[in-house]
This record gives C-alpha cells, structure tokens and sequence, in this order.
C-alpha cells in the first residue's frame, strides 16, 4: 500500500504518525510537511518514512501558492499512491490540487469540527474551505466520539465514514535539560492562548488554589492574543510565571518535569495534545468536561474532570493534587501506562492504515459532495 501523507501544520505529530503508519512492511509511505514544521521533528522521522520538505508561502502570496500546490500535485501523481491522507487541509491545497487528485483515495483528519472562538492562526483558511476537503474524502479521521457527533450532525455525512482515533503520543521526554530539573509547587498552563482556552477562569482561581497551597505558583507559557488583558486579571501577580513566547521543545520538556500537575481550563474544545505531553510526563490533569476531553482523562484515575467556567470546582481539584503527593504521583503513573498503550505510534499506525484499506475499498464519491448515503448519518 502506497500512501501520500500531506500536511502543513502538526509537526511533531505528523512525523510520529507517519513514522508509526510506515511501521508495516508492506506499507510505503510519502510524507509532504512544510519545512517550518519538519524542521524541528526531522529526528523523530523513521527511516522508513520517504519525506518531502516543501516550503509554505504565506496565505496571500497567491502565486508562490500557486507554485507550491503545482510542485506538490505533480510530486504526488509521480508517487502514484494507492490513497492521500490529507491532514486538515491548506486553503489553496483544498481549492486548487485536491480537484486534480479526484482519482486517488482521500483519507481527511478533522482535528477540529468548528474552527475554535478566536482561533485566528487557523482562521485564516476559511471554514467552507476545511469543509470541501471533508466532503471530498472517502474517510475522515477524528480524535473524539464529540468531534464525530458534531461533525456528521453538522456536514450531514455518512457516520460510518467518521472513524475515531486517538491522538498520537506527543512530547519528548528523551529531551536533555539536566539531571537538577526536579518536581515543584507549579500548576502548568500549556499551549496557543485564545478565548476558547478558558485561561482567565484559572487567573480568577488563583487566590483561590494559593490560599491552600501558599507556596503554588501558576506557569503560562505560550502564545497567541494579546497577554495584557490576562495580566489585569492577575489579583496577585507574584503568584504567576508567565513564558509568553514561542516554547522550544527544551524548554517545554523542563516546564513539564518541573509541574506538579496541567490545568486545561478550556470553555470549548475537540481534543487537546497538552494532556498526552502531560501524561509522558507522568502528570496529573485537571480539565474541563468539554468536547473531547473526558475521552482523554479518566477521572479520578489520571486526573479531574470539571465543569467548565466553574472556578470554585477548578480551584478544588487543583488544591486536591497539589496537597496529595500519593495521589498526584498516582494518577501521573496512570496517565503514562495509558498514553503508551493507547497513542504509541503503532498503535495508531496500524488503525490508520484500517481506515486507508477500507477507503481504497470504497465506492466512488462525488467531487465535494457525499456520494453514498448511510441511515446512519445522523447517529454517531
């Protein structure tokens, strides 16, 4: 089986599911990545995998885009492969080249239902474009049960074209920082900082955790909108560290050993990679019971689960752990058996590759639009 593997965003997690896609032997896999995101990755790449490092323009660059997409479609069609696994899409990619491979097989991870409230990064392509690409594959991937209800309620597409897989493990944990990087009083906020990811619900809880835990302070450490109106929240400014910069893996692999525990405080969410670096990591999660993330912390067993907004229920389960040495170290054990035994990248390799056999297998569908219809379209 020859398969195409198209992405522009997701590096770490693309050169681990390719890599754990080509773990068969009878399996050849062709991964397209923008050099912006392989760059940092390429080590994690297997040998096994044949890459292609393509540069990506800027949106508006139209005709560096245009170059772009030609290079990319005539590559694949010399590749000739038996089926494309197409990561989200790209606005001109959706557009322009998957209207000239109609003839091969479109395998689609839909990491996100809906773009995110105020996810600007990703909204720079339009949702209708992300759309066509759905409607064009044979089968879509998602990481939830939420994300497969919401996405077949929404599109109208077959339910049996939606497969649920987990998320592959993500986060280094090889990473050298030094044998003196040991455990702390810290509660760890993670990741790109929009509205959707509820970070002013956990400034407003800080009195709340540090009036149990005097010695606990709060690390942020990311980007995305402007920080100024997070820090006005702030009742005790002292109590916070605050990284707001791009994170190198390095730095994000100390962050993570230092932590006693990761808060996702998110008011809307699909799936989230913070919790599978955290469980690497061996730590406990506290998270919000939105989207995807009850598929992804058991609770009480690697972590709390709460309701979102709730900053009284946040502040309680961080309190619990951060007084609870056994417990925290218990339910980080937990989370690391889990990760490894659910997201390795065998593992999700090999369900991948089940959904690329039963899209070669597949009727035809038609150019951006459903072509087979299903009674359960409207289940998940």
């Amino acid at each position: 089986m020859k398969v195409a593997f198209v992405a522009f965003d997701f590096g770490e997690y693309c050169a681990r599911l390719a890599s754990g896609i080509a773990d068969a032997k009878d399996t050849k896999v062709l991964m397209f990545l923008s050099q912006e995101e392989a760059t940092p990755y390429l080590h994690l790449i297997s040998d096994s995998v044949e890459r292609r490092i393509f540069v990506k323009p800027r949106i508006r660059q139209f005709f560096q885009q245009l170059k772009m997409v030609f290079s990319l479609v005539t590559q694949i069609r010399a590749f000739d492969p038996d089926v494309i696994h197409l990561q989200l899409g790209h606005m001109w990619f959706n557009l322009l080249a998957l209207p000239f491979l109609r003839k091969y097989p479109l395998v689609l991870t839909v990491h996100d239902s809906l773009i995110h409230v105020g996810d600007k990064s990703t909204a720079k392509t339009p949702q209708w474009v992300y759309d066509l690409a759905c409607f064009r594959a044979r089968e879509r991937i998602v990481h939830a049960p939420q994300v497969k209800e919401l996405l077949v309620k929404r599109l109208g597409i077959p339910a049996d074209t939606v497969q649920v897989i987990p998320y592959v493990i993500v986060g280094d944990v090889d990473v050298t920082i030094g044998e003196d990087v040991m455990e702390e009083p810290l509660v760890l906020f993670f990741g790109r900082i929009w509205p959707y990811k509820g970070l002013d619900y956990l400034i407003r809880a800080e009195p709340l955790i540090t009036s149990k835990v005097p010695e606990a302070k709060i690390v942020i450490a990311g980007t995305g909108e402007d920080f100024e109106k997070y820090r006005r929240l702030m009742v005790n400014p002292d109590k916070f560290i605050v990284i707001n910069e791009f994170v190198s893996d390095e730095k994000r692999a100390e962050l993570f050993r230092r932590a006693s525990l990761v808060v996702l405080p998110y008011i809307e969410a699909s799936q989230s990679f913070i919790i599978s670096i955290a469980y690497r990591f061996g730590k406990p999660v506290v998270a919000t019971t939105v989207g995807g993330l009850p598929e992804m912390v058991d609770d009480g067993r690697t972590g709390f689960l709460v309701p979102p907004r709730d900053i009284d229920a946040l502040a309680g389960a961080v309190v619990r752990l951060m007084q609870d040495d056994v417990l925290r170290k218990r339910f980080g054990d937990n989370g690391m058996q889990k990760v490894n035994v659910e997201c390795a990248p065998e593992v999700v390799g090999r369900q991948t590759r089940v959904v690329y056999r039963r899209a070669i297998n597949d009727s035809p569908v038609k150019e951006y639009g459903v072509g087979k219809q299903s009674s359960s379209a409207s289940s998940s």
